[in-house]
């Protein structure tokens, strides 16, 4: 079963939440904005800065986190329901999908070709992808979603044409 279990301090510390499904206000249920450890077994999980799954997104996959980049900060979790398995998305050069193009699978760190910084719509295949502004996962990113066509990142993403790394979210083991 797909689960997030949730500690008010690092380390696994104090009090406690599990949850199966998805969470539109933490603070409903008493345990929002006190969140900085935390497990996933299963897909993964984002957890949102805002309720109503607004504000800034974080992805966690499967795995233990000791501790989390924005402790204290998360009001709403969403499990990630898509299917994983075999990702896709389709890059464009410029807005409205046109120019080059670049179809990409897996990981992959834009500074070293031609497409860094000019990236400018995609659209989503297959998968759900962080998008990353700068090379090595570094700098503002966001989610990418499948069926998701953004046509122009300035007003959608205000990117800017500054994507320089990008990575599918992994699937959790069977259990």
């Amino acid at each position: 079963m797909n689960r997030i279990t949730v500690y008010e301090r690092a380390d696994f510390e104090g009090l406690s939440r599990e949850f199966t499904c998805d969470v539109p206000d933490l603070h409903e249920l008493d345990f929002g904005d006190c969140i900085a450890s935390l497990k996933v077994v299963g897909q993964p999980w984002i957890a949102y800065t805002d309720p109503k799954y607004e504000g800034e997104p974080h992805a966690f996959e499967e795995g233990e986190y000791p501790s989390v980049e924005r402790p204290n900060s998360f009001s709403a979790l969403r499990l990630v329901h898509h299917d994983l398995g075999d990702p896709q998305i389709t890059l464009y050069e410029r807005p409205n999908f046109q120019g080059a193009c670049k179809v990409v699978m897996e990981e992959t760190n834009l500074a070293y070709g031609y497409f860094n910084d000019r990236v400018a719509s995609h659209v989503v295949q297959r998968g759900v992808w962080l998008l990353y502004q700068h090379p090595g996962r570094g700098g503002w990113h966001c989610l990418a979603w499948p069926g998701e066509c953004l046509a122009d990142y300035k007003p959608g993403l205000n990117f800017q044409a500054r994507l320089s790394h990008l990575r599918p979210l992994r699937p959790g083991r069977p259990l």
